[in-house]
């Protein structure tokens, strides 16, 4: 009989197990996933702050740190198969910076802000309902919803101390080299794809202009509350990132670790968030996200066919061979990944886990599938 699907209770109390055999898993491989991941660590140093100090994002000045900081822990993770845990390795409570991964975080919360209507055309420009300046050029104008969602903006300017120009040329697999942050010719918007963390701080800035709420806020009573998350999770942005609305100062959060900031979180509380992408926006009888919203998050863009609305796809094996074409992922540098592989009902989380090593975890996983 298959193993019926489920979610786990709240943080605090056991998440439930399934052997194996009973998940239709191969015990030998799955314990050799585990084993394989723990002890294939990312070469990323403890001391974060060293790390992105010594240039490897980019040379200094602009590598200047201006959010929150802090060492990271070893290597650790698990594996659900249909909502059950099967496979943990490492301490997976252990809260860390997740880089990345955070970007894909702010794509729940703009399909949160299209359920309530606060975006009611993904394709409508920006500029149209956030009114703060940094749509009103001429290079900036036509800058969409989908756009920032994509990574195809093309957005030019300077926001909280950090110009764009800095990740112009970007290639993720050659950080702070190649010809990185080199002036090339921009297009209009939605011409060119471009990983651009200035231009994602840009959609998140925008989205907390739609909330008029800091955006933890949002996050933890639209999403991490009602799929029973811990507490031990924050968002930060920089020093330079506080904005006024309402009378009121907020911060506005970072989509990434790139220069401090962003989301501290731990492994089980990443497993929730990949069972509600997985459960495709429902968490125990309760909507929480559009279904439609999920398949949109999902669906190849034009200029990147392994890229969605800010989660990674595995369109064609384009991202791991290894995994099943409908895979997709939360990522982030240093060995981040939540990895959601829908046929099979899996979802895995890997912390610190050596990127070059996560394509060999995934062939192992899949091994293990019996049924």
């Amino acid at each position: 009989m298959a193993l019926p699907s489920i979610v786990p209770p709240p943080h605090g109390a056991p998440w439930p197990e399934a052997p194996a055999d009973i998940a239709g898993m191969h015990w030998m491989w799955l314990e050799e996933a585990a084993r394989f991941a723990a002890e294939n660590e990312t070469q990323w140093p403890y001391d974060l702050r060293l790390h992105l100090e010594s240039g490897f994002f980019e040379p200094a000045p602009f590598n200047e740190i201006l959010g929150p900081i802090r060492p990271r822990g070893p290597a650790n993770g698990l594996v659900l198969r249909h909502g059950y845990k099967i496979a943990s390795w490492g301490e997976t409570d252990q809260v860390d910076f997740t880089f990345s991964a955070a970007k894909s975080y702010l794509g729940l919360l703009a399909g949160i802000a299209v359920m309530d209507g606060l975006i009611a055309d993904l394709d409508e420009p920006v500029g149209r309902t956030v009114d703060d300046g940094g749509f009103d050029s001429a290079q900036n104008r036509g800058v969409t919803w989908r756009h920032l969602l994509q990574n195809t903006s093309e957005w030019q300017g300077e926001l909280f101390g950090k110009s764009d120009r800095i990740d112009w040329n970007r290639q993720l697999g050659l950080e702070g080299k190649a010809r990185k942050g080199e002036s090339r010719v921009l297009g209009a918007p939605g011409t060119h794809w471009e990983y651009n963390d200035v231009r994602v701080n840009r959609l998140s800035l925008a989205l907390l202009r739609r909330f008029r709420r800091p955006l933890p806020e949002v996050f933890a009573e639209r999403i991490m509350q009602p799929i029973g998350a811990s507490q031990d999770w924050s968002w930060h942005g920089y020093r330079t990132s506080q904005v006024e609305i309402g009378g009121r100062m907020i911060e506005s959060v970072s989509g990434g670790t790139h220069w401090g900031g962003g989301v501290l979180i731990h492994a089980e509380d990443q497993a929730r968030i990949g069972l509600l992408m997985l459960r495709r926006g429902e968490w125990n009888g309760r909507r929480l996200l559009p279904e439609h919203w999920i398949a949109d998050s999902v669906r190849p863009c034009a200029l990147n066919p392994v890229y969605g609305l800010l989660w990674w796809l595995n369109t064609a094996g384009g991202r791991y061979p290894s995994a099943p074409a409908d895979s997709f992922f939360a990522s982030g540098a240093g060995g981040n990944l939540t990895w959601v592989a829908p046929t099979q009902g899996l979802v895995a989380v890997l912390r610190w886990t050596d990127p070059t090593a996560m394509d060999t975890f995934m062939r192992l996983i899949m091994q293990a599938v019996e049924r």
